[in-house]
């Protein structure tokens, strides 16, 4: 029989490793961390790695979300990843399994909507004036994290170049897996290659629960 205390202990099969750049993890906030998958990994018994790492920020600018948190959960053939910037370490960590958590049950949730057939996912490409206007208008609402994040960390950068670059494997899926997918990692958009046809595609994030898609074709000559 499940007791309460149950709930807040991670199975036997689950591995969890917490690291810190440039702060030092307490035991007790290392067993609140474990405490805390605990529900993560109800949410889906299928993710049994979970990397948690720490890191101070020293920017007095930015002394509210000097304190960051990055949960990485990976299963069988998926990952999921959360972060969080607040003034504590217990807060981001609330944070970002909040973040984790609503990825989860909207993943769940859209899974269970595409089996019953109620609502179809999106198989058409949007116009991209509608994605201009939609950016356009991104650009006029600051957020708290619309900052760059990389600002301590590259010097004597001229400013629009860019300073990170990133691959991965571009395994052929279904648009559907492509969404799941972008809402495990918490992005707005994926980029992926679509199974359907095999061109290279972008799903990305509209408002609610609407989503994009855009395809690249060959021009025709």
């Amino acid at each position: 029989m499940t007791t309460p205390a149950d709930n807040n202990i991670l199975s036997p099969d689950a591995q969890v490793s917490i690291t810190g750049r440039n702060v030092e993890v307490p035991e007790h906030f290392a067993e609140r961390v474990k405490s805390k998958l605990a529900k993560i990994e109800r949410l889906d018994p299928t993710l049994t790695f979970f990397h948690v790492e720490l890191q101070h920020e020293p920017n007095p600018r930015r002394e509210a979300h000097a304190d960051r948190i990055q949960i990485t959960a990976t299963g069988k053939g998926h990952i999921a990843r959360a972060e969080a910037k607040e003034d504590s370490f217990y807060a981001a960590l609330e944070t970002a399994l909040g973040k984790m958590e609503r990825s989860l049950r909207k993943v769940k949730e859209r899974r269970s909507i595409s089996r019953s057939g109620h609502r179809a996912p999106l198989g058409a490409g949007e116009v991209a004036a509608e994605m201009v206007a939609e950016a356009n208008k991104a650009q006029d609402q600051v957020g708290e994290f619309d900052v760059d994040p990389y600002e301590n960390l590259v010097k004597d950068v001229t400013p629009g170049q860019i300073v990170r670059t990133k691959e991965h494997a571009a395994v052929p899926m279904t648009v559907d897996d492509a969404l799941s997918e972008m809402e495990l990692v918490g992005h707005d958009f994926y980029l992926f290659i679509n199974e359907e046809n095999g061109r290279p595609s972008v799903v990305y994030r509209r408002h609610a629960f609407d989503y994009g898609l855009i395809s690249l074709t060959e021009e025709k000559k």
